[in-house]
């Protein structure tokens, strides 16, 4: 990697970290360009252990060192922009306190079939669109033992800096694909011998881990998640073999939130689908 310094926000250079809280913008260029942005030092080294292949790095004066072992053994052709902390917080819209960022290039997703082949295990995430849930809910199933997660096609994305940050970088590590077709995509996880449970707190539901030991362990099993608001939707549902609910306690609490629900469902899962 070859060091620049640039003193300049609006320099060409820099264009891959422009505006980095301006979503609308941020999703068409990284589309554009095929880009991912990582932020903070752990999570960049995170996807470079995962093979991704980085476009540049920025680095602040202060952290001008923090991945000098990367910048020493990196490809010649990539540069290591280093701004100051006046120029960054112009150029990428806030106060980069990490004061590391870098600019992967994408990886080709693969195919649903290829994620599902030895799942047993598969969370699927129906129109989530909020960045922040979509990253909690891949370091709750990396760090649980999920085997796979697909995503219905306006599901939000697990590579904006967002997802990855609350992830932890577990978006690098976790497999994933992203469903074609949302209205007839759950028959390709019936094909393949997947069991559907539909989570919700519907109070006529079966408790998920009853549900999950009524099968015995070592089938395969999808468990739906819905969106943050309405939940999963009624043809989602209709499609499931089972609605399943994590039990309350009560006391005026019916449900919990997306994220909590699905560390819970994933800990039930990953337990219930073990041979």
């Amino acid at each position: 990697m070859h060091v620049v310094e640039v003193n300049d926000p609006r320099d060409d250079r820099l264009a891959d970290y422009l505006r980095l809280r301006d979503v609308n913008l941020r999703k068409s260029l990284e589309a554009e360009h095929g880009l991912f942005m990582a932020e903070g030092e752990k999570v960049i080294r995170r996807a470079l252990r995962a093979g991704f292949l980085p476009r540049s790095l920025l680095l602040t004066e202060r952290r001008r060192n923090a991945l000098a072992d990367v910048v020493a053994s990196g490809a010649d052709d990539v540069a290591v922009y280093i701004v100051s902390e006046d120029v960054a917080k112009l150029l990428v819209g806030f106060d980069l306190h990490r004061g590391v960022l870098a600019a992967f290039h994408r990886a080709p997703l693969p195919a649903p079939e290829d994620v599902l082949d030895a799942a047993r295990s598969v969370v699927v995430l129906e129109d989530i669109v909020d960045h922040t849930n979509v990253g909690a809910i891949f370091r709750s199933a990396a760090g649980l033992g999920i085997d796979s997660i697909l995503l219905a096609p306006r599901c939000a994305d697990p590579l904006y800096r967002r997802s990855i940050k609350v992830s932890m970088g577990a978006v690098f590590t976790q497999p994933y694909s992203r469903l074609d077709d949302w209205r007839c995509g759950l028959g390709l996880l019936r094909e393949r011998g997947f069991t559907l449970l539909a989570l919700t707190p519907d109070a006529d539901a079966v408790p998920l881990d009853e549900a999950l030991a009524d099968g015995g362990p070592g089938r395969r099993v999808a468990l739906l998640l819905g969106s943050e608001g309405d939940g999963l939707s009624t043809r989602w549902l209709g499609q499931a073999d089972r609605g399943v609910r994590i039990a309350m306690a009560g006391r005026d609490v019916d449900s919990l939130n997306v994220t909590a629900a699905s560390a819970i469902a994933c800990y039930e899962l990953a337990r219930g689908t073990r041979g």
